[in-house]
């Protein structure tokens, strides 16, 4: 192991010299003082929300900003980084984030995006064996009014304290500054090398306590369903020591285990935490959105519900014994697994004020609970649901339904749902589509054959993946971006010997089962199905499109306002330009344009102001007023309606923040996609001359 020490850390305190001295622990997410506005967390705050109270960026001048300032992170690791998920802290007017395939972090001045000091760590082996690579989706801040630490998780697995003031590992923390997460696990991972566990979440920093989930490989075909488990453990901030250990798969005794038939939580694994946790101070409750079991769309190794996947927990703060949970999915095979942050509102349901915890989901469903108890704030009827008939499999019959809010996102794919511009290719979607099985959101995967290839579903990649949602705590307005063109087919088919020990796994009939990486936490709109492999006799399933257009309607993409007081949607609006592919369509074109359609992607986080909600575009497109590129677009948050837009030279890949320094607001977008590789780009309004 190789650690790049910290560089410029003398530049640094020069710099900052001026800035605000941190307060206390838990600072203020959006504190304004002498021009200086934070954003402490990934979320903006501990309960997720995604918010800032500034409104010098505003809807009368959005239109007007300009590139302040970019920082390039080709040069954070061995090569170019196409994937830039990161979202920066801002921290009384320094810049920190993690960027390039080393997950290097750095220090920036929030002005200039000059260079103050830069740490990584190389891994070796370790690292290109990780499950979860490159840059990740950020770190964490902490300080008691003395000490101020940057917090996060290499690729390799290991926690780091770094000084915020100098980059240098803090002496007290761990090992010199360094956790080995992969140890003291309440489970034998073998080689540390190549044993499958890692993050690329930032941890959740409350008080004292550190919170760190795990994640997995993205993908269908898992070698084992006897992989790590997904256990969340809490650490002492000063120190490194564990505090708590959460059995996600829980152990024979322990609440839940009875869940997992013929002892089958033992043999399982996966059930991890990816996704950011969310914390109640003043309940002293963390939230962990649990993700599905091994493996993603067979089951049968483990028949049960399984708790607690696919799960709402919430947790002591202190101790990580559970106070209360809420099963979202019964036993999934659907790849569904709980994507978002949990988001901690405070609204007013029937005239009465109340403590909620919102959850969207890949299924469209925004789920709401009293965040003290976990009782449903509206009612969540265990609904009956068509059981399947794959070999082995074991099935629920029900599944718990929302009642409210409706549902904000495409829920399955159906007939209703097809191409329909013109009569023909209505027809040629019916006729395509007869080769498959459609249904609402919870129709279960079949066996691949040739007379019925799959299912045509949005499962893993539709409604709201990872970027999760926002809030406005004055409003008590969710704000959620939700793919609804992002449609894939699933069957399942026998691994070859040797692949994987599950006994189904993603397949199409008549072609070779390979280890499939992906679409795990979301891939593009249209998948196309694998071709079919050389001389299998097989043509293969067809493309999921119709005449090049999308096989479903759109919109493609929607941001959805969901009053959480009343449990309804106050608007929807199609986020994205249309593609030039549809646009400049011949059947399109012959029908005068239709509609923006908005743009089918997973990448897309909201971010919320005083005045509005503000999201990028994941899709490169080309217009007659503008170069090839993206737009930065804003909505009144209110309304719905578009306030402004401004040009961005490639697509947004991470969730966008805002902070103020020297009195002047800023507003970060991570990009990347296509051919251009990591930058984060620095929009302010233009300087007076």
């Amino acid at each position: 192991m190789k650690i790049i020490l910290p560089i410029a850390a003398a530049l640094l305190l020069t710099t900052a010299a001026g800035a605000q001295t941190p307060g206390k622990e838990g600072v203020a997410a959006a504190r304004t003082t002498n021009g200086v506005a934070n954003w402490t967390t990934y979320n903006a705050d501990l309960k997720g929300s995604r918010y800032s109270p500034l409104d010098q960026i505003n809807p009368g001048n959005f239109k007007d900003l300009e590139i302040a300032w970019r920082f390039k992170t080709d040069i954070l690791g061995s090569r170019p980084e196409y994937k830039l998920e990161s979202t920066p802290l801002a921290v009384d007017g320094v810049i920190y984030t993690t960027g390039g395939t080393r997950r290097a972090v750095v220090a920036l001045n929030g002005a200039t995006g000059e260079l103050l000091w830069q740490y990584a760590m190389h891994e070796g082996k370790r690292s290109a064996e990780s499950p979860r690579a490159l840059s990740g989706r950020g770190l964490s801040y902490w300080t008691d009014g003395t000490k101020r630490r940057i917090l996060y998780v290499t690729i390799g697995y290991r926690l780091v304290s770094l000084d915020a003031d100098t980059g240098r590992p803090d002496p007290e923390f761990g090992t010199n500054g360094v956790i080995d997460l992969k140890t003291d696990y309440d489970q034998d991972l073998g080689d540390l090398d190549t044993g499958e566990v890692g993050v690329h979440s930032a941890p959740a920093v409350s008080g004292n306590t550190i919170i760190i989930g795990a994640a997995f490989r993205e993908g269908f075909t898992p070698k084992t369903h006897n992989n790590t488990k997904g256990y969340v453990r809490a650490f002492d901030v000063r120190t490194g020591k564990r505090m708590w250990t959460f059995h996600t798969v829980p152990k024979k005794g322990e609440f839940g285990y009875e869940t997992w038939l013929n002892n089958s939580a033992d043999v399982n694994g996966n059930t991890g935490v990816w996704t950011q946790v969310s914390v109640d101070e003043d309940l002293g409750l963390a939230y962990l959105a649990v993700e599905s079991p091994t493996s993603d769309f067979f089951g049968g190794k483990r028949p049960g519900p399984n708790l607690f996947g696919n799960s709402l927990v919430a947790v002591d703060l202190k101790t990580g014994e559970r106070r209360w949970h809420f099963q979202l999915i019964h036993h999934e095979i659907w790849d569904l697994d709980n994507s978002s942050a949990p988001l901690l509102m405070d609204v007013t349901v029937d005239g009465k004020p109340r403590k909620v915890v919102g959850l969207p989901s890949k299924q469209g469903f925004f789920y709401v609970f009293d965040r003290a108890t976990g009782q449903p704030v509206w009612p969540i009827k265990e609904t009956k649901v068509a059981k399947g008939n794959v070999p082995g499999e074991w099935y629920s019959s029900t599944q718990p339904i929302p009642s409210k809010p409706p549902v904000y996102a495409r829920n399955g794919v159906e007939e209703k749902d097809l191409i329909d511009f013109t009569p023909d290719m209505k027809k040629k979607a019916l006729e395509l589509t007869s080769k498959y099985v459609l249904g609402p959101v919870y129709t279960p995967p079949i066996v691949s054959t040739p007379e019925k290839f799959g299912v045509i579903n949005n499962w893993a990649q539709g409604g709201t993946n990872w970027p999760g949602g926002s809030f406005d705590p004055e409003s008590g307005i969710a704000y959620v971006y939700a793919c609804g063109a992002c449609i894939s087919s699933t069957g399942l088919l026998p691994p070859p010997a040797g692949l994987s020990d599950i006994p189904l796994v993603v397949g199409v009939a008549g072609q070779p089962v390979v280890m499939i990486k992906g679409p795990g936490e979301g891939a593009g709109a249209d998948s196309p199905a694998p071709a079919a492999a050389p001389g299998s006799g097989n043509a293969g399933p067809p493309r999921l499109a119709v005449d090049g257009l999308p096989l479903v309607k759109p919109p493609y993409g929607t941001i959805s306002a969901i009053d959480v007081n009343n449990g309804t949607i106050k608007w929807q609006v199609a986020h994205g330009e249309t593609p030039d592919f549809v646009r400049n369509h011949p059947v399109i074109k012959a029908m005068g344009g239709i509609p923006r359609t908005g743009q089918s992607t997973y990448q897309i986080g909201t971010l919320v102001t005083k005045g509005l909600v503000v999201a990028g575009e994941n899709q490169f497109t080309r217009t007659e007023d503008r170069p090839r590129g993206a737009m930065l677009r804003a909505y009144d948050k209110q309304t719905g309606k578009e306030v402004g837009a401004v040009f961005m030279p490639s697509t947004q890949s991470g969730s966008p923040m805002t902070y103020m320094v020297n009195g002047k607001q800023y507003i970060i977008v991570p990009t990347s996609g296509g051919n251009a590789s990591g930058e984060f780009l620095a929009y302010a309004l233009p300087s007076k001359r």
